[in-house]
């Protein structure tokens, strides 16, 4: 479309170009036939010129001027068709030209004789006489003329330079704003903004492919992901590339209630897909990002602890809600475990093929308390790493539950307790430090006291799983050891 319209636009310009000349012509040529009687009318007195215009004059002079202005158009025209170089060229020639002729004359009329010399001499107030140097004030004037019109005609020859100078600072710095740039002048400056507006365009272009593909890639990699490693866009991340920082991971693990061997694999992958597509969204909420689908559960890191708990709280509050809305397919038990450490962030695989990952102890660590959550019934395990990077003003409840052992080191390990419903948080707080110092006997294998303290606690909760798990444990060793 825009090619048609510049092809009328030039097909236009020929046809005015076109009637400029025949008009020209038309009006040159009666103008040359009565020159002479403009010329007559122009009449030396030798003291100055005096002016007797005949009718054939009075036209003669008004063929003189519009014929000179339809030749200063097409002059002006063929101007623009050249390149810069020819149109200061011919431009400016004529003018220095007529420049010279002119100071020839102004210095030598002093010495011609003859009764038109005399008439200039008047009006110009040259005397002959050698004390008088008025020839010099108007060879001034005339000096004076000629470099106000070869600075306006440099000026606007070369205005275009400092459009096309703003345009390429523009390119090269990346601030373009306009979807077209304007640069005007000759048939050179025409092709250069022709060529400027290609390589914008190329470039936004570039740009929207770029954006485009980062939106892609945010469907792989997510945009936390490249903040983490400094990066900006999917371009900018090479193989290899890696930065060491503190995070918190979040493992999740989804396990279905009973047996779902009934369902087909398809509905088998639908089921646990919807219970992932309903993890994801929380996470990103969070400011988190998803490391990677674990099959039936996810890897998902966070900045901060504070935010990884509370998507923790939400995540398991809407599988609640979406178990009960689904009560024809088996529930789905959640199970998360929340640690903080140093996590290596980078890109690994090979030139075909790169990935981003995380690698750390912590993320092992994770999956090895997501195993205790198994173990002793509970559905939020948060280790101590993680509790201790969190702001003062962050405040919600947990308890001890025992400490998972990892080479030489052991690591403390707290459920949350603002999972489970008003009532039962509220007996659970009231219990903590039972439950606590139940935990601790059963650790130093007091497990006559650590029963005793469970049956408290089981007294009052008869639902708390961890003290049921606790108490049967302890009652078992008691078994053992009797």
């Amino acid at each position: 479309m825009h090619e048609n319209v510049n092809l009328s636009h030039t097909t236009t310009m020929r046809t005015s170009t076109k009637i400029l000349l025949v008009l020209a012509v038309a009006t040159l040529v009666p103008s040359v036939f009565l020159t002479k009687f403009l010329i007559a009318a122009i009449v030396p007195t030798g003291k100055g010129f005096t002016f007797n215009f005949t009718p054939l004059a009075w036209v003669g002079l008004a063929f003189m001027i519009v014929s000179n202005i339809f030749v200063g158009i097409l002059f002006f025209r063929f101007l623009k068709t050249q390149r810069l170089s020819n149109m200061l060229f011919f431009s400016l020639a004529p003018l220095t030209l007529f420049y010279a002729v002119a100071m020839v004359y102004i210095v030598s009329v002093k010495d011609m004789s003859g009764t038109t010399a005399q008439s200039v001499r008047a009006t110009l107030n040259i005397a002959k006489t050698e004390a008088s140097h008025n020839e010099l004030l108007w060879a001034g004037i005339v000096t004076l003329v000629y470099l106000v019109a070869l600075f306006v005609i440099i000026l606007f020859g070369c205005r275009p330079l400092s459009k096309v100078e703003k345009a390429t600072e523009k390119l090269g710095d990346g601030r373009i704003k306009n979807d077209k740039f304007k640069v005007g002048g000759g048939k050179q400056f025409q092709e250069i903004e022709n060529s400027l507006n290609k390589i914008n365009y190329n470039i936004k272009e570039k740009e929207n492919k770029i954006r485009q593909t980062n939106l892609e890639a945010q469907k792989f990699i997510p945009k936390q992901f490249f903040k983490f490693l400094g990066k900006s866009s999917i371009e900018e991340l090479e193989l290899g590339n890696q930065v060491k920082k503190t995070a918190t991971t979040l493992f999740c693990d989804l396990k279905s209630t009973k047996n779902s061997r009934s369902l087909s694999l398809e509905e088998n992958f639908n089921y646990i897909n919807s219970y992932l597509k309903t993890v994801a969204p929380l996470v990103r909420k969070y400011d988190g990002f998803i490391d990677k689908y674990l099959g039936d559960g996810v890897l998902s890191v966070f900045g901060k602890p504070q935010d990884a708990i509370e998507c923790a709280h939400a995540i398991l509050r809407a599988i609640d809600v979406k178990n009960k809305s689904q009560k024809e397919l088996p529930a789905i038990d959640a199970r998360i475990a929340i640690n903080t450490g140093e996590v290596i962030f980078g890109i690994v695989g090979d030139q075909e093929h790169k990935s981003p990952t995380i690698i750390s102890d912590v993320v092992n660590l994770a999956s090895k308390m997501e195993e205790i959550n198994l173990y002793i019934g509970t559905k939020l395990l948060i280790a101590k790493t993680s509790l201790n990077e969190l702001p003062q003003n962050f405040e919600f409840d947990y308890r001890y539950t025992g400490e998972l052992s990892l080479d030489k080191f052991k690591i403390p390990l707290f459920e949350s307790l603002n999972y489970y419903s008003k009532t039962k948080k509220e007996k659970l707080k009231k219990l903590r430090n039972k439950f606590e110092a139940g935990v601790r006997a059963y650790n130093e294998k007091k497990y006559d006291e650590a029963k005793a303290l469970f049956e408290v606690m089981l007294h009052y909760v008869p639902d708390d799983q961890p003290s049921f798990v606790y108490f049967n444990r302890a009652d078992e060793k008691l078994k053992e050891t009797a």
